[in-house]
């Protein structure tokens, strides 16, 4: 098991807290705001686009349950968590180039600065997980 520090589980339980709310609110109060983030190359229908929003909801509930319960397998939630943050990401740009709102994000350069915090997100993860520990350990290993 990788070992974590006493501020890196507190970022882990923050971050986990964090999803799992967000996931609550993709399947009740922020529904609609959710909606801005459905990329727009998928196909518009209402209830497909509800269907995007409610199973990642679903999916951030229990990545975010995941990094808070883990345990010995918190290395696995940091990654799953990262790889989650690099496959929406397509929704934030695709929320920045068509100017759509949701949570408060009303101006392309609101919408651009949340951009910016996907790659922080994915490090984040990846650090109060113990992964990012991991991974430089079997590079390390590789060399020699």
């Amino acid at each position: 098991m990788m070992e974590t520090t006493l501020l890196q589980k507190g970022f882990r339980i923050l971050l986990g807290s964090a999803m799992t709310y967000a996931g609550i609110g993709h399947l009740s109060f922020q529904r609609n705001e959710f909606l801005a983030q459905v990329p727009r190359w998928l196909p518009s229908d209402p209830i497909f686009m509800d269907f995007v929003v409610l199973s990642s909801g679903i999916i951030e509930i229990i990545l975010g349950l995941s990094l808070i319960f883990a345990g010995k397998h918190k290395v696995k939630a940091g990654i799953a968590l990262a790889i989650f943050y690099v496959l929406i990401f397509p929704g934030n740009i695709s929320q920045y180039t068509n100017g759509l709102d949701g949570f408060g994000l009303d101006t392309d350069s609101k919408r651009f600065i949340r951009l910016l915090f996907q790659p922080i997100l994915i490090l984040c993860a990846l650090w109060c997980t113990g992964a990012l520990k991991y991974f430089l350990n079997v590079k390390n290993k590789k060399r020699n």
